[in-house]
């Protein structure tokens, strides 16, 4: 959820005293900012002047009714939530009141509990939707291509230009689809070699016996159908910066020969006896631990230290929800712009979702979610309906402790799975399992309807 660090300023409007006196000091002790009146004319003075973002307003009230300032908000001040409480509660008055643009609808007598979550809710909505009305005013502060203000982001912002102002090696961490190599490129492009080659390799798409020609390549008759000499990776790179992506998939063997070129600054092409001199900068990636995987011996621990020298982690979209609306504004121009469409709205239902959707698969899922639904977007606003199944709340969806943990697991495999097309290779990958594994579970819990490749 998006929250704001600025106080949020509340009017509370009661003809009763002590009700605003009640609600003032319950109010003040959460943090709140409070004015109070007693009836709707000095509610309507204090509006004029001061930035309110939340009335707290009693139904029936002498001269002036809570509804009829309830209307006046709602067409005066359309950043203004409104919560209406009342001693007189009735269906019609509830009714009455939602209809006028209350967001909530509170019965004397009511908790602090109650009082304080229907603030909450209200003031979540209007959160959004200025964070939302900033993102398209403001011009998004980005670095080669990474947008973010919040505070995670900033810090990303600090290490790029730091590991920029050095040649030393770079390490990047995050869960798939953070953005990983798009900080490797800020590094790179910020840096004194940008004029220079920016080479990114896939290591885990490389096949283990291809791993060494791809990467530091062959001489003429090394092996059969090497009919001539090829560069690798690396020496196409020389001079400037290799980004070896999923570091973490290269074998023993290779990760030897990567030690090597780190301590020597030197390759050996396959099938020659002559080493060579590079003058390149190693960015590598990973979204596994590291550590852990030289405790399990399967990545060796001087390579391990020599890649971790400037360290940069990437956090996962869930702890930068201040980050979703600008992401979202930024993907809705580029898509709209790329198929050629006007622009699509977002109601505000819309925006608290992808607000509080958890993100398994980061800025890229949000990314495919938005192409997505402006692709398909015909007129008119971008409804939640319109959002993918498993980021809607589901009155059939099982939820809480009452779930086994085969549900459980068979939830976490859709949403992920989802997020990621159907790719299996993916979902494996930040699952953490092997696509043997995944098909076996995919197959158990008949999920093969959603399993595209």
């Amino acid at each position: 959820m998006i929250l704001s660090k600025i106080k949020k300023q509340l009017l509370v409007v009661d003809d009763t005293k002590i009700t605003v006196e009640i609600l003032q000091r319950n109010l003040e002790m959460q943090g709140y900012k409070v004015f109070t009146a007693q009836n709707v004319s000095e509610a309507l003075s204090i509006l004029e002047i001061n930035k309110i973002d939340l009335v707290i307003t009693d139904y029936k009230m002498p001269k002036v009714s809570g509804i009829d300032l309830i209307k006046h908000v709602r067409e005066n001040h359309k950043n203004t939530e409104v919560v209406m409480i009342t001693g007189y509660a009735s269906i019609e008055g509830a009714v009455e009141a939602i209809k006028a643009g209350a967001e909530e609808y509170l019965a004397k007598p009511f908790t602090d509990e109650e009082l304080f979550k229907a603030v909450k809710t209200a003031l979540d909505k209007t959160n959004i939707h200025q964070a939302w009305q900033k993102s398209m005013q403001n011009k998004h502060k980005e670095m080669h291509g990474i947008i973010g203000t919040s505070e995670a982001m900033q810090k990303v912002f600090n290490e790029i230009k730091k590991a920029a102002s050095t040649s030393a090696t770079v390490l990047i961490t995050g869960e798939s689809g953070t953005g990983k190599e798009l900080v490797a490129r800020a590094v790179h492009y910020s840096s004194k070699q940008a004029s220079a080659p920016f080479v990114p390799v896939n290591c885990g798409g490389i096949p283990e016996g291809l791993q060494e020609s791809e990467l530091f390549g062959y001489v003429k008759g090394a092996f059969t159908g090497a009919a001539e000499t090829r560069a690798g990776f690396f020496l196409t790179a020389d001079g400037g910066t290799i980004f070896l992506d999923e570091i973490s998939n290269t074998s023993l063997s290779m990760q030897a020969k990567l030690l090597r070129v780190l301590q020597n600054k030197e390759i050996y092409m396959v099938g020659s006896t002559r080493p060579q001199k590079v003058n390149i900068r190693i960015i590598a990636a990973t979204n596994k631990d590291l550590l852990m995987l030289v405790k399990k011996g399967v990545f060796r621990e001087d390579l391990y230290y020599r890649l971790f020298v400037i360290a940069i982690d990437i956090p996962p979209l869930r702890e930068r929800d201040s980050d979703i609306l600008l992401l979202t504004h930024h993907f809705t121009t580029k898509f709209a712009d790329e198929f050629n469409k006007s622009k699509p709205q977002m109601s505000n239902n819309t925006l608290q979702v992808l607000s509080n959707y958890n993100w398994p698969g980061n800025v890229r899922e949000l990314e495919n979610v938005i192409q997505r639904l402006v692709a398909m977007m015909e007129e008119g606003s971008i409804e939640a309906a319109d959002l993918p199944s498993m980021m809607r709340f589901s009155a059939f969806r099982k939820t809480g402790v009452n779930r086994t943990l085969a549900e459980v697991e068979a939830e976490h495999i859709r949403n992920v799975l989802s997020a990621y097309n159907g790719n299996k290779t993916k979902t494996a990958e930040l699952l953490g399992i092997d696509r043997k594994t995944l098909r076996e579970k995919l197959n158990r819990y008949s999920l093969t309807d959603i399993d595209k490749t």
